[in-house]
């Protein structure tokens, strides 16, 4: 494959170095009448227009009309084999090996489709997650770069431990046999549930799951091996030890506190909100959530959206993820443009959404090098919006053109049939 040029473009990104224009908006870098030059699967050269053609003789021409360019998204929350209590979960439960692959391969395929061309997998049934991998990087399947923590680990009876997804353990010794077992399959992160949660019948939100020993087991074993640890969790006093014992990240965060919050801040213990999964009534009717689950979300809230303004005034980072499947038609657009629409109207402002749903996520996966902002080096792993995305986070509904490693995945002005 040849080297294409893309041009007539704004690319916006989070470096903090500020553009040919000078122009800046809380780290985000902008260049206008810009290029970017692509060869095989990584970007050689971004930058102004007159910098960059003289580089490209004989390149193929990208023209954007005007778009911008931003990285690919990056959710931290996914799972392609998702299956909540009622009608479609079960319909998901059932499938055998063979039709798991290939619904987990559909929902990789739209996922990139949605412009989100890197995905953090926290829990997913039968490794199958995985071989998708696999397939993607050998290119027998179409989807976004996975990163994968392979089954959560949970306790006996605890939090999903109902599915293939989560691998049940007690115990210190049980928990580090846990760790030691994604590992082996080839996880890149390990997710633990410490808490309860809105999806099981029989707990509440607040219930402690793991023993000390058992979050420190998990947690020693996981960083020896050079992996990064993310726990379901909700009420701040299961938050505050675990942030204590050294977590890497918390998913929902439902129940934070003010000084929980602080110490998240003090350690670096990253938050995925996942604000969504408490506002989405609609995705619940349409798979036939039953009604305990739906109120108990629903309930959450209110409390769900004062802790996570408590963690951006703590200075927590917070970093985009859906829970609900990354591609899944929601509200006018997709859960994962509807996830970081709620982030940045819950306080943090679409300068700081790019950063979250971009280089933040780059970063915490050990990824910065690879993904995240355009620039040479970086995989050619970019979307191209009409709409400024420091003008509002909405600018991503208007995605029309994406590309991952130098591929064009899909370009709404080339007909369906170009699209995969």
């Amino acid at each position: 494959m040849g080297d294409l040029v893309i041009v007539n473009c704004t690319v916006v990104d989070s470096r903090a170095d500020s553009g040919a224009d000078g122009r800046t908006a809380e780290g985000a870098r902008v260049l206008t009448d810009a290029a970017v030059l692509v060869r095989g699967e990584r970007v050689v050269l971004a930058g102004p227009r007159e910098e960059v053609l003289p580089h490209a003789e004989g390149a193929r021409v990208i023209d954007l009309d005007g778009a911008h360019l931003t990285p690919g998204l990056v959710n931290m929350h996914t799972h392609f084999s998702l299956s909540l209590p009622g009608g479609a979960g079960e319909g998901v439960k059932n499938l055998n090996p063979h039709e798991l692959a290939l619904h987990m391969a559909d929902g990789a395929r739209r996922t990139l489709r949605c412009g989100v061309t890197t995905v953090r997998c926290v829990a997913e049934k039968d490794h199958a997650d995985f071989a998708l991998r696999r397939a993607i990087e050998a290119g027998t399947a179409t989807g976004p770069r996975v990163f994968t923590a392979g089954q959560a680990l949970v306790c006996t009876g605890g939090h999903g431990h109902e599915g293939s997804d989560t691998l049940e353990c007690d115990g210190a010794d049980g928990f580090r046999r846990g760790v030691r077992t994604q590992l082996r399959a080839g996880a890149d992160l390990i997710k633990v549930m410490i808490s309860g949660g809105i999806a099981g019948e029989h707990e509440r939100i607040d219930t402690p799951q793991l023993f000390s020993d058992e979050m420190a087991a998990v947690l020693a074993t996981a960083h020896a091996w050079g992996r990064k640890v993310t726990a379901h969790a909700g009420p701040a006093p299961v938050i505050a030890e675990a942030v204590e014992l050294g977590l890497d990240c918390v998913e929902h965060g439902y129940q934070l506190t003010p000084e929980v919050a602080a110490a998240m801040a003090a350690r670096g213990t990253a938050l995925v909100p996942t604000l969504i999964v408490t506002r989405c009534k609609e995705f619940f009717d349409e798979l036939g959530v039953p009604e305990w689950m739906q109120c108990r979300s629903l309930g959450a809230g209110p409390r769900h959206l004062e802790s996570y303004a408590m963690a951006l005034e703590a200075g927590v980072e917070v970093l985009l993820g859906s829970d609900m499947p990354p591609f899944w038609d929601f509200e006018g657009t997709n859960a994962t443009v509807r996830e970081l629409e709620h982030m940045s109207e819950g306080g943090l402002g679409p300068a700081r959404a790019l950063y979250a749903a971009t280089l933040g996520p780059a970063r915490w996966l050990g990824a910065a090098q690879d993904i995240g902002t355009v620039e040479a080096g970086r995989y050619a792993d970019l979307v191209a919006m009409d709409a400024d995305p420091l003008d509002s986070a909405s600018a991503f509904r208007t995605i029309r053109w994406v590309m991952k490693g130098g591929r064009v995945v899909r370009d709404d002005r080339a007909g369906e049939a170009n699209h995969v």
